[in-house]
């Protein structure tokens, strides 16, 4: 359900995060630029994108925030 979509957004965000960086090794820079991007990712994948904190649906903050953290574990252990 949606735990398996914000992992899989999570891990998506790590990739990306690592051809952004152009690096796979684990540094506080790629661990957020990978958790932003997570939760980019996941409000976007929950059908809006959250604005300024505010978001439309109920769902939208909670897949967010797990699609970052995630990501932002998926970075630091690679």
């Amino acid at each position: 359900m949606a735990i398996e979509k914000a992992a899989t957004i999570g891990i998506a965000a790590n990739e990306l995060s690592k051809r952004i960086t152009g690096t796979d090794e684990v540094s506080v820079g790629r661990t957020t630029l990978a958790t932003a991007t997570g939760a980019a990712l996941g409000a976007t994948a929950a059908g809006t994108f959250v604005v300024v904190g505010l978001a439309s649906t109920p769902v939208t903050v909670p897949m967010a925030v797990a699609a970052g953290i995630f990501a932002g574990i998926a970075s630091l252990f690679d």
